[in-house]
């Protein structure tokens, strides 16, 4: 087969694959890691629960006793598979493979406190071991990705495509949790309403679990769902009023 042949199969990336491979890159809890067996060379897939940073990095909790990290000590190469599969043939469902490189994030730096509340905002069973010595958290650096959103949809990704750049990350890493916490307590009925009008959701008592300069996260037990501002934020200061005018959308066309 020709080079020109293969190329066709890769799509033109255009805006609706980006906003594919963030949303699967925010609503994934598990994914496949593939790392290199540092004993043979050989590729070494295993299932990692995983999160994301502020920016959308991939985040993973994981055990230094596991071969997978013992893999990544020696070579931080590494690949991501995420997207779960629903009803019908399980590779007509979107996936994303990330080709990324980890870094350990240090237990006593801004980077890790920030990566652990927010993996543990997805994962709050994690609580019972996140602390032990033997465990660590790794920010995987996205290089490259691949996404396949369902049949004859195949695109590339960047590093530039996947991750936020905006000037606003900084503020919300100091405002996320007091918001995140504030909604949850004394606007639960709006964050329901978030779930329900914006993504199409069950009623139920949904949390918000992460707010990123592109949205916000929302979680129901098992059930994870992804909700866009209607524009990304370029100050920490517009959150509020971003998640003020939400809600005043959902109330009222739920209302309605």
């Amino acid at each position: 087969m020709s080079d020109e042949k293969i190329k066709d199969v890769i799509l033109e990336t255009d805006a609706d694959a980006i906003r594919l491979g963030r949303t699967l890159l925010r609503v994934s809890r598990y994914g496949a890691l593939a790392t290199v067996d540092p004993e043979d060379g050989a590729p070494f897939a295993t299932r990692v629960a995983t999160a994301t940073d502020l920016d959308g990095a991939p985040l993973i909790l994981v055990s230094g006793l596991s071969a997978h990290t013992r893999g990544l000590e020696a070579d931080p190469r590494c690949s991501l598979l995420i997207g779960e599969p629903g009803k019908g043939d399980p590779l007509a469902h979107p996936r994303l493979t990330v080709k990324a490189t980890a870094q350990r994030l240090e237990r006593d730096s801004d980077a890790h406190a920030l990566a652990k509340r927010r993996y543990l905002a997805r994962h709050p069973k994690a609580k019972l071991y996140v602390d032990f010595p033997d465990f660590a958290i790794y920010r995987l650096e996205p290089e490259t990705a691949l996404l396949n959103g369902g049949f004859a949809r195949a695109y590339r990704l960047t590093r530039s495509d996947l991750l936020s750049d905006s000037p606003a990350l900084t503020g919300l890493a100091a405002a996320e949790a007091g918001a995140i916490a504030h909604m949850n307590s004394d606007h639960a009925d709006a964050v329901e309403n978030y779930a329900r009008h914006f993504a199409r959701a069950q009623a139920g008592k949904w949390q918000l679990t992460g707010i990123d300069p592109d949205g916000v996260d929302l979680a129901l037990g098992d059930d994870t769902r992804r909700v866009f501002f209607a524009e990304p934020l370029s100050d920490a200061a517009q959150m509020r009023p971003a998640l003020v005018e939400m809600a005043r959308e959902a109330r009222a066309a739920l209302a309605a």
